[in-house]
């Protein structure tokens, strides 16, 4: 066939578009979606923050940073889903929404297994605790890094929360988690597995009686207008592993996991030191509001609660491993 001028003009023209489209697309920046369920306020939500501007100062024009806090995405029951869908690329979830893909990270649930943060830092910097990061790779799921939030406190919309007879029969809200239940129902109260985002009507209507959360977590929610008591059990930690899907992982540029790795770690010691900061500020806050009495615990009332809530332990050693529960008990003797 016999090309006119004006064909070969189009031809030319068409070329230089493709030509243009395809640098433009390889020069466009990767976006990335973090999606989570909590407050920008709490040290999940600054974090969050904090590496969005990392990674946009370290990696300019490569990435896009896209935070979408209070489940404005996806809520509890569903991130996971997206993000191995390719929906998202980045969430936090709270440590025990994980033991449908791996029983090892039961650990974290474990009541009384941590004395205090140090304790669950050391372990999570130990060898151990960085080879869990990976635990879940075979599912599609990679761990980047730990973030704190920090211990549990139980609240209950009744006068008394000392010992473990002043639960009994009480309905609590827990996460998805096969340990939390059971903890619950070694104190004769009664699990309600519910999303985070529901927690304050649940508990502001009497759908449950009580919740267990980390002093940010209740302050910023405002779960003590809705209480009465809570008590200073400090009986477990809630913590976040950051994850991303493995194969999106896997297949970013070289340079870009790179910037994004130096990106979570310096993000990791903002919000992980932000937490302890935050909880600290966040229990004089409710203190000062006076709506809800702070209980505090003899050693007695302590050593009741701890009592109650061991059989959970010997539950669930064959799933997470005896080994794993000896080398983050050494972690308290540290």
């Amino acid at each position: 066939m016999k090309l006119t001028s004006r064909t070969t003009l189009g031809l030319l023209a068409t070329s230089i578009a493709l030509a243009f489209s395809s640098v433009a697309a390889a020069q466009s920046p990767i976006v990335i979606k973090f999606s989570h369920v909590v407050a920008d306020k709490t040290p999940k939500g600054q974090g969050a923050l904090k590496f969005e501007e990392i990674a946009e100062k370290l990696l300019p024009g490569k990435v896009d940073v896209q935070v979408f806090p209070n489940s404005q995405l996806f809520g509890d029951s569903k991130e996971m889903e997206a993000l191995l869908l390719g929906d998202v690329q980045l969430i936090a979830p709270s440590l025990s929404k994980f033991d449908r893909y791996t029983k090892k990270l039961q650990l974290f649930d474990l009541p009384f297994l941590f004395d205090d943060m140090d304790a669950v830092d050391r372990f999570q910097h130990s060898d151990a605790g960085k080879e869990l990061l990976g635990a879940m790779k075979n599912r599609g799921l990679q761990g980047l890094a730990y973030w704190h939030n920090g211990m549990k406190e139980l609240s209950t919309n009744k006068d008394k929360l000392t010992r473990p007879e002043d639960v009994k029969g009480l309905k609590f809200r827990i996460q998805s988690s096969d340990v939390l239940e059971a903890q619950f129902r070694a104190l004769g109260a009664n699990p309600q597995k519910l999303a985070f985002s529901e927690v304050y009507q649940a508990l502001q209507t009497g759908v449950v009686d009580g919740q267990e959360n980390t002093w940010s977590n209740i302050y910023s929610q405002k779960f003590y207008e809705v209480q009465k008591t809570i008590a200073e059990t400090n009986h477990g930690v809630i913590d976040y592993m950051v994850v991303t899907n493995s194969k999106w992982w896997d297949g970013l540029p070289e340079d870009v996991r790179a910037g994004l790795t130096q990106a979570m770690e310096e993000a990791t010691k903002y919000a992980n030191n932000l937490a302890a900061e935050l909880n600290a500020r966040d229990r004089q806050l409710i203190v000062d509001a006076g709506k809800a009495k702070v209980q505090k615990l003899s050693k007695e009332d302590v050593a009741a609660w701890r009592s109650a809530m061991e059989p959970v332990w010997k539950k669930f050693e064959g799933d997470i491993g005896k080994d794993l529960i000896e080398s983050a008990q050494k972690a308290n003797k540290s």
